[in-house]
């Protein structure tokens, strides 16, 4: 069985970088990813000493973004499953309301989420499998909003547990998204629907990807600071 390949990388003193290289690409440029994972992306032709430099250079705005996440990561708190608890449903909070007698485990109603009492030892796994499914029908019906004037075809939509990554486009032109990614605003989940169907086209974020993802979200910028911001602090279960 053959060995994974590992993709090119760089190591400057403590910070590890996975190395991308485009041809489209004239300037280098560092991505912190929201898993924490370093982006070192430049043109072919630069040398590893240049690379070394500009790390180097770019080191305390490194950190600083590395301590922002890992700051934002340790205060999302879990959560209790108390009665007046909030949960996010795009982007709005709902207050928890613990009933006797209902016909569904978990279900939105009158502006709150109603669960059942007996309902209560499987609760995270009640609201994962309430969200996935809402995820699962708002996200497609998103995709399907974009796949013509982006001038793409993917085989469907799948939701996920994708850890820190709000989306992910797989093998087949599958496009897949964490099923948190229905907490976000209405405006931000749309982004990150835009967002991975340009990696159908592109699968890096080349200038030329970026350019798709205008094209079709002229505001995208906007939306994805705020996602960059603000996204870590989506509530945990």
């Amino acid at each position: 069985m053959l060995a994974p390949v590992k993709s090119p990388s760089l190591q400057v003193d403590d910070l590890h970088f996975v190395l991308r290289r485009s041809t489209r690409r004239k300037t280098m440029q560092i991505t912190v990813e929201r898993d924490g994972e370093l982006v070192l992306s430049a043109p072919p032709k630069v040398d590893e000493s240049a690379l070394r430099a500009f790390v180097l250079e770019k080191r305390f705005w490194i950190y600083t973004k590395l301590a922002e996440k890992d700051r934002l990561q340790r205060q999302v708190p879990r959560k209790e499953f108390v009665g007046g608890e909030g949960f996010l449903y795009l982007g709005r909070s709902h207050r928890l309301k613990l009933v006797d007698e209902q016909d569904v485990p978990l279900k939105l109603a009158a502006g709150s989420f109603c669960l059942r009492r007996d309902a209560l030892p499987a609760a995270r796994e009640h609201f994962i499998r309430w969200y996935s499914e809402r995820a699962k029908a708002w996200l497609s019906s998103r995709v399907a909003d974009y796949r013509s004037r982006m001038e793409v075809s993917p085989a469907g939509v799948k939701v996920q547990d994708l850890g820190y990554r709000w989306g992910s486009c797989g093998k087949g032109d599958w496009l897949y998204f964490h099923w948190k990614a229905i907490l976000l605003p209405a405006r931000i989940a749309e982004y990150v629907v835009v967002h991975e169907i340009a990696h159908l086209h592109e699968s890096h974020h080349t200038p030329a990807f970026w350019l798709r993802v205008e094209r079709a979200m002229p505001d995208y910028a906007q939306r994805k600071a705020w996602l960059a911001e603000f996204g870590m602090n989506v509530e945990g279960l």
